[in-house]
């Protein structure tokens, strides 16, 4: 059928794009530093927009070993030794100067800071960092208090913002929600009664404290003191802030300025002494002795009918150590009368202590079991991006199914801003306000430090030779690598400008399933892949007739009859399968059984990996996680020539499955390739029904190869996920050996291992350190330690009944902390932070990322500095639009926007610049989009109703790109890559299970210009650029500056009037404006005459619907 709407359109010529000319690398020129940038002025008036290019006038673009199963040992490295320096042969020279106002933090190899020296340190383990909300509800609701005003400036550290915070608290059982604004919380009208407040002033709470004047802190926690006092049996309200134990005094001797004297009583509000009845002694007194340090314990009264407590901004770390509890309830006395019927064991609660901030689960303990004094020593350094009035410490017991509230200790946000560490003995309180049970006490510590005084955020990302990599992670930085960056599947030769390095370097587009094609064929030993959809019948090549045309099955299956062996391992879809003899595709259509099918009387193996629970997870965990989640990792590993007959390991990962839909070029073409590259790889899941003639969904993707040490880490993930995966169950357990699959490679003379694998030399300006990251907890993998105690060593984080690596959340928060000048991101998805959202706030989706590139922002607004965020998100989920898990995702993602500008606006407010500058000269989002005009001679294929998606898709002749990327980069210094989207299922670790990677080019970074660095990563952002915007502009080489921001929205906003036009016209860039409107006070609104979708219909900012939460956050 002919097209209506289109007119004698030029024959389509097969010629390359016409770039301009490529702007060379400017001079290396000292720039000023990212502390010393002088903020633009305001844009002059009656100046005119930047000049657009006529998109429609351009020439179209052109068609464009031995058996064994031990992983290798190296989970837990430890500090480099001082005798054992990384090698060089150059040393690299770095010019910075270190903060004025602080001092650098001094770390190990890759954890974090302990805490500061004592006398007697604590005989503990460390923990790593986690951020996320493993249960399903807010401990306690607070009410609404009025708008947020600002602090009163008494503390070393300015509050950023502020407001009154009601104590007064209502309770419930079960999830509860919060909307209005920050700060600001719903009441839960659950039909239960207004309680009297649990918190009196603080200013009342001081004038009760007494210090004695001999009062000596004891200087090591790891023998706390014994409380010489507990809770008399029926007070009138307590307090569960902290009790005056600091490490700051004045010189007067005195804490918050009351002086020091007893403790020898408590007082009520107006009626004199009570009684101290003494604590019962632990079950472990005799490992915590009393000593002469010893202290009492006062608890203060509620004197007041109400008090407001500040609502704070906390960016930045918490130094916290849970020590141990005292005296705890027992909440099992049901078990317990049972037990005492049969026989003598104890049974008890099993506590463990959760942190919260502001609803949101930033850290929590190990279960102890059977123990009414528990004894931790547990340290966490958690990250901290949140408005809050305290930080609670809610104790709970370990039940099978669910777990059971026994008391809260909260510590006043305000308290911690002086900077002190506030430590000590405190009240464990229940829903009441009172003492859960007489005596019962919480041995904590707190120290906050802010932003501002964490150095090692000041200097960027590799800022010296001593920088370490990422704390707090499994795997440690790996000096000496190589790292090959890919756009897309394939990039066919002369697609994309030649882009000039430094020292006379060209940047080299890389050709990712070609390179795979090619290392696979090459393998001799071993083939390891991990995929959340692996297809047997995917071509890899398609563009070149020197290479046969095979598929990817048959390649595996020839290489295991080689003699290489060939493991796959693959998500197991639950709803694929064979059911009397009828087969299932599967709601996500991943092939898992198909490719197993295929593999079956091969030497090929195929093991389907389904995502489970633990054992000892509830039956309703059990099915979410095996329902919900995936294995979502996409890994390649083979063994590689080495020189000298030996071989080494390299691996591929990032956001690329080998399966059906994949394939595409940075043209995304959306009709032209349907009878070439993609005739048999139709793959467009936007549609029901028939399809014939309709646009398939291009693909955009970022992918990566690592070779050298940190190849190895890969391969340890995979290994230690085999092994799992593998272990027999039931009857299959009593084969005295159950898996000879993995190679062990100590076993094979010619494979080098970890300790021998090559390393580039740091003086070679090509070398690359190189981090693993993964989302992963110990029901997916292997030789995670059994005891809690030795996890921490590992920085692993603490859920319940599972143990987890979260270190891909832990890579972006610091990347983003440490980023000077841009941020660049491209991900499948874009959701988080809600416990900032104005409403909905306990939705769940509580990662850091959005919040903390928002506070960047308004930090370096603050500053007078110039800061630019680009984000490249799908224009959709891929899906149907209107459906209902689709909207909700799109009505998360709406939220986030909506929070992100509303921060950089109160900034911009903040220091007057409203006017002069709006949020979006700071933050962007953008989407892909690709429109073809129909070539003369080329037959419409148009055969769907005209009102249909179908028929208005091919009538229009358009459709986004789907942007599956999973990437950030950093100042052209640092890039993260891998399988992680931004939001909770990617970042929690419990859920998806993930891996990624993070590399810089020590020669390459800011710390060594002093200037915009001009590497390999500077030339993978520019190629993007080059891919999406179908030109390159001497401003691209400063994504910072306020020009190449407005230059690029305006080069989106023209695209995206060219993609929503009636008029049909090719389309030669392809980056589009995300289709909302954003004021100048940072409101999210839909585009006037865009509320929903071209041709496909569904609202842009979604829509509430009421579907399981935990599949769209």
């Amino acid at each position: 059928m002919d097209n209506n709407n289109y007119q004698s359109p030029p024959p389509y010529q097969y010629t390359p794009y016409g770039y301009p000319h490529v702007p060379p690398p400017p001079p290396n020129q000292p720039n000023p530093g990212p502390n010393s940038a002088t903020y633009p002025g305001p844009a002059p008036p009656g100046s005119v927009p930047y000049p657009y290019p006529q998109y429609s006038h351009y020439p179209p673009p052109p068609f464009y070993n031995t058996s064994g199963s031990g992983p290798l040992n190296y989970p837990y490295p430890g500090p480099l030794p001082p005798s054992a320096p990384p090698p060089t042969t150059g040393p690299l020279e770095y010019s910075y100067y270190p903060a004025s106002h602080s001092t650098p933090i001094s770390h190990q190899f890759h954890g974090y800071p302990p805490p500061p020296p004592t006398s007697n340190p604590p005989q503990s383990t460390l923990q790593s960092y986690g951020s996320f909300h493993y249960g399903s509800s807010h401990y306690l609701q607070h009410q609404n208090s009025g708008p947020l005003q600002p602090p009163d400036n008494q503390s070393n550290v300015p509050p950023r913002v502020s407001g009154e915070y009601s104590s007064h608290y209502h309770y419930q059982d079960s999830s509860s929600s919060m909307s209005g604004p920050t700060g600001n919380y719903d009441h839960i009208n659950d039909g239960s009664t207004t309680r009297p407040p649990v918190y009196p002033s603080i200013d009342d709470l001081m004038d009760n404290v007494h210090l004695s004047d001999s009062h000596v802190k004891p200087s090591a926690p790891a023998s706390p003191p014994t409380p010489s006092a507990s809770l008399p049996s029926s007070p009138p309200k307590y307090h569960s802030g902290p009790l005056p134990m600091t490490t700051k005094y004045n010189g007067m001797g005195t804490m918050y300025g009351h002086p020091n004297s007893s403790f020898s009583r408590w007082e009520t509000s107006s009626t004199g002494q009570m009684e101290q009845p003494s604590v019962p002694a632990s079950s472990h007194s005799t490992s915590h002795a009393e000593t002469s340090h010893a202290h009492n314990m006062q608890l203060m009264t509620a004197p007041s009918p109400k008090v407001s407590l500040k609502v704070l901004l906390l960016h930045g770390n918490l130094d916290i150590w849970v020590y141990e509890a005292r005296n705890l309830p027992n909440m099992d006395m049901f078990h317990k009368t049972i037990g005492d019927m049969f026989n003598n064991r104890k049974i008890t609660s099993d506590p463990y202590v959760s942190i919260t901030v502001t609803g949101a689960t930033i850290g929590r303990t190990y279960v102890i079991s059977n123990n009414e004094n528990p004894v931790w020593t547990q340290h966490f350094n958690l990250p901290v991006a949140h408005y809050a009035a305290e930080v609670h410490f809610v104790v709970k017991d370990n039940d099978v199914v669910g777990s059971q509230l026994i008391g809260i200790v909260t510590v006043p946000v305000e308290h911690l801003f002086g900077g002190e560490k506030i430590e000590g003995f405190f009240p464990i309180l229940n829903t009441s306000g009172k003492p859960c049970k007489a005596g019962a006490v919480l041995y904590i510590s707190i120290k906050y430090t802010p932003i501002e005084h964490l150095s090692i955020y000041h200097h960027g990302i590799g800022a010296g030779p001593d920088y370490r990599g990422v704390p707090g992670t499994y795997f440690p930085l790996r000096r000496g690598g190589k790292v090959t960056l890919y756009q897309d599947a394939h990039v066919p030769d002369g697609c994309l400008p030649i882009l000039k390095l430094e020292n006379g370097m060209q940047y080299v587009h890389g050709k990712c399933w070609h390179d795979i094609f090619d290392a696979i064929r090459q393998a001799r030993r071993l083939i390891y892949i991990t995929g959340w959809s692996v297809w047997h019948q995917v071509r890899l090549v398609r563009d070149d007739n020197s290479v046969s045309s095979g598929t990817l099955g048959e390649l595996l299956r020839s290489k295991s009859q080689e003699g290489v062996r060939v493991l796959l391992l693959v998500w197991d879809d639950p709803t694929s399968g064979s059911i009397l003899g009828y087969k299932t595709d599967g709601v996500m259509q991943t092939h898992d059984e198909e490719t197993r099918r295929f593999f079956k009387h091969s030497s090929v193996q195929v093991l389907l990996c389904p995502r489970v629970a633990g054992k000892r997870h509830s039956w309703v965990k059990q099915r979410e996680v095996g329902v919900i989640y995936t294995h979502h990792q996409k890994t390649v590993i083979v063994d590689a020539d080495a020189g000298n007959n030996r071989r080494r390991i390299t691996a591929f990962l990032g956001g690329l499955d080998l399966c059906n839909g994949r394939y595409d070029t940075p043209q995304h073409h959306i009709f032209r390739t349907l009878q070439t590259w993609h005739v048999d790889d139709y793959h467009n899941p936007t549609y029901a029904g028939n399809v014939t003639g309709c646009p398939r969904e291009p693909w955009h993707d970022l992918h990566c190869r690592i070779d050298g040490p940190a190849a190895y880490d890969v391969l340890t993930n995979f290994e230690e996920r085999w092994m799992k995966a593998a272990k027999p169950h039931g009857i299959k357990k009593l084969k005295m050996s159950y898996d000879d699959a993995l190679l062990r490679l100590e076993r094979i003379p010619d494979v080098l291992g970890l300790s021998d694998a090559p390393c580039v030399g740091d003086d070679d300006p090509q070398s690359w350190h190189v981090q693993v990251f993964r989302s992963i907890d110990s029901n997916s993998v292997r030789n995670f330690p059994k005891d809690p105690k030795e996890a921490t060593m590992g920085n692993l984080v603490c859920g319940k009944n599972v143990l987890i690596d979260m270190s891909i959340h832990t890579a972006y928060v610091e990347a983003i902390r440490a980023a000077q000048h841009f941020i660049y991101i491209e991900n499948q998805y874009f959701i988080g932070s809600s416990y900032n959202w104005s409403s909905y706030k306990d939705v769940g989706a509580n990662n850091l990322i959005p919040i903390e590139l928002a506070l960047k922002i308004a930090n370096k607004i603050r500053a007078h500095e110039r800061f630019a965020a680009y984000i490249v998100i799908p224009m959709w989920p891929e899906g149907n639009p209107t459906g209902a898990a689709t909207q909700r995702i799109l009505f998360w993602q709406h939220k986030t926007m909506q929070m992100m500008y509303e921060t950089i606006y109160k900034a911009l407010m903040e220091v007057g610049l409203e006017d002069a500058y709006s949020p979006q000269d700071y933050l962007n989002f953008y989407c892909l989009g690709n429109r073809e005009a129909l070539d003369a001679g080329y037959p419409s294929e148009r055969q769907s109703a005209a009102n249909t998606p179908q028929g208005l898709s091919q009538k229009n002749r358009r459709f986004m790109i789907y942007v599956h990327s999973k990437g950030m980069i950093v100042d052209d210094e640092y890039v993260i890559l891998g399988s992680a989207n931004i939001n909770q299922r990617s970042m929690e670790g419990t859920r998806d299970t993930e891996i990624a990677m993070g590399a810089y080019q020590p020669h390459h970074t800011w710390a060594r210009k002093q200037s915009s660095p001009y590497g390999q990563i500077y030339g993978y952002r520019m190629s993007l650029w080059a891919e999406h915007l179908g030109v390159l502009d001497d401003c691209f080489t400063r994504p910072d500056s306020l020009e190449c921001v407005r230059r690029v929205r305006q080069m989106g906003e023209a695209n995206w009037k060219q993609f929503a036009s009636d008029e049909i016209s090719e389309m030669r860039g392809h980056l589009l404006k995300y289709p909302v409107e954003v004021d100048r006070y940072g409101k999210v609104r839909p585009l006037p005459g865009y509320e929903t979708f071209p041709d496909v219909g569904g609202n842009i900012v979604g829509s509430f619907l009421a579907i399981q939460e935990n599949l769209t956050i």
